[in-house]
């Protein structure tokens, strides 16, 4: 009997010794995954122009997730291009602030489209102050977003939507606000 229980003791030691290994693998397993799926790449310019423009590194990655997927060749079908899908008008305009000049095609070459999106996002965020507005902003532009938010409509307070008139921007809004967290969550654990 006494043979039996040690013999039992052992069973039980081993299956929980397997339970852990399988936590502990499948968490590491979980945690690739997600950092496949919500990667850092192009991290050196992201952080550069995240610090010069101080708006949050996580944003930034997930606007540049959510608008191409970091391919830095993207085009969207409003002729927006490069990692953060900058308009040409947008560029010519953020330009102005700058002094600088480029082509617009130079938006391919990652450091200059995080560069103009980090600086982009900056404006905004001066301007508009709550993240999410200034989501809006990016996606709609500042002349829906300043029209929205003096709608009581679509505002309470001048500052916040509490409505995206925009169903397209209100969608943009959610994804790049929920890759924020995960990116928050992924690697600030």
């Amino acid at each position: 009997m006494a043979e039996k229980k040690r013999h039992g003791g052992r069973k039980l030691l081993i299956f929980l010794l397997v339970c852990l290994a399988v936590f502990f693998v499948g968490k590491s397993a979980y945690g690739s995954v997600m950092t496949a799926l919500y990667p850092k790449k192009y991290s050196e310019y992201v952080e550069k122009y995240a610090a010069e423009y101080e708006i949050e590194e996580n944003l930034l990655y997930a606007v540049i997730r959510t608008e191409s997927g970091f391919d830095p060749d993207s085009v969207s079908s409003a002729s927006a291009q490069g990692l953060t899908q900058i308009t040409e008008d947008t560029f010519d305009w953020l330009m102005t602030k700058t002094g600088e000049h480029y082509d617009f095609d130079d938006l391919f070459i990652p450091e200059i489209a995080i560069r103009y999106g980090a600086f982009f996002l900056s404006l905004l965020q001066r301007e508009y102050g709550v993240t999410e507005t200034v989501l809006a902003a990016y996606h709609a532009g500042m002349g829906n977003v300043s029209s929205w938010l003096d709608d009581p409509e679509y505002s309470d307070d001048g500052r916040h939507l509490t409505k995206i008139p925009i169903s397209d921007t209100a969608h943009y809004v959610h994804k790049v606000m929920s890759a924020m967290e995960k990116y928050e969550k992924i690697y600030e654990e």
